[in-house]
């Protein structure tokens, strides 16, 4: 049995609201997610099933009107309680780092690659301490020459693990001088050169084709696992869930439903909504299956569970109260008053 001092993050009971015009929007509801150092957790569901709000609640990046509680605790410490300026400083980018999804929009399209590189080992290189350049901020921060020199190899090393052909030349090109696969190799570079604890990828392999994708995936999960990083895997490709998670976490609507490892919930799913999600796959031989209805507004969502309104093994208690979690066989566990049979499927 996994004891909670065996995990690197913990998210308990965590509510996230916008103020919107009808209402505030209860994008997510209670919650609960833990995450081991060195694991590969996948985070799917249905577009506009809380999987982004989550991964930037974590990172420290929601907006301004956004309301929270409950509890985000990294390394024993609650990220919701600390102050803006030591997120900013210890955290986010160096303890915690991000893949987007579209690596075009994230380069500065003036700057060349190494340039870049180095801007990030300015502020968040392993080697620098929290006392450096204070007092000063901007281009005028100090950037030491010992330290520098060492970034600037790391930087070079990091390119050659994430397998940049002609890495040195890749470093003076600008990011339109390169492939999509090419750009996000090197946001996996950059993600991972501050040695970062946990990494946050948001569909990081959506924009391109399924030979490169399969190389990225392989790619990722080969290098967190040699640098010891956990992954937090946000993706709607159950596919590519299969390919690199260790664990898998369904959410809908913005609660989760069921976590499993990536092996039994492929084979042996128990929630209603995740059973209905993997039949809805392409399989030779058989017709798409669909989960029927539509995703409940988030301004006023259905009491109970979320997915009452779609499933047909819904009771009055679904509709009264959300499921408790309950721990089936090992790490699965599942939120359902009516959970589906082994084997039933």
């Amino acid at each position: 049995m996994r004891r909670a001092s065996d995990n690197l993050l913990e998210i308990e009971n965590l509510r996230i609201s916008f103020a919107a015009r009808s209402g505030a929007a209860k994008v997510l509801d209670g919650v609960n997610i833990a995450l081991r150092a060195g694991e590969i957790m996948g985070l799917v569901g249905e577009s506009g099933c809380g999987k982004t709000t989550l991964a930037n609640a974590i990172l420290g990046i929601l907006a301004a009107n956004a309301r929270q509680s409950g509890m985000i605790r990294f390394g024993g410490e609650d990220l919701l309680a600390l102050p803006r300026q030591r997120i900013e400083h210890e955290i986010r980018g160096r303890r915690i780092t991000f893949i987007p999804q579209d690596p075009v929009a994230s380069f500065n399209p003036l700057f060349s690659i190494g340039t870049q590189g180095m801007e990030v080992m300015k502020w968040k290189s392993p080697q620098r301490t929290l006392r450096e350049g204070r007092g000063m901020s901007g281009l005028f921060s100090r950037y030491p020459r010992v330290r520098r020199k060492a970034d600037a190899a790391a930087v070079l090393k990091m390119l050659r693990a994430v397998e940049m052909p002609s890495s040195s030349d890749a470093l003076r090109k600008l990011p339109h001088e390169l492939s999509g696969g090419q750009r996000q190799r090197l946001m996996i570079a950059l993600a991972l050169l501050p040695e970062p604890q946990l990494v946050i990828a948001d569909e990081p392999t959506s924009a391109l084709d399924a030979t490169i994708q399969a190389q990225i995936l392989k790619l990722l999960k080969r290098l967190a696992k040699d640098n010891g990083a956990a992954v937090l895997f946000t993706t709607h490709d159950l596919a590519t869930a299969y390919e690199i998670c260790d664990r898998v976490t369904v959410m809908y609507a913005g609660q989760e439903v069921e976590t499993a490892p990536v092996a039994t919930f492929f084979a042996e799913p128990r929630h209603p909504y995740t059973v209905r999600l993997l039949d809805s796959l392409p399989r030779p031989g058989r017709d798409f299956g669909e989960i029927g209805g539509e995703i409940p507004g988030l301004v006023d969502p259905p009491a109970g569970c979320r997915f009452h309104p779609r499933c047909s093994r819904a009771s009055e208690a679904c509709r009264a109260e959300r499921p408790a979690a309950v721990r089936l066989d090992g790490e699965h566990q599942v939120r359902c008053h009516h959970p589906i049979d082994r084997g039933a499927r």
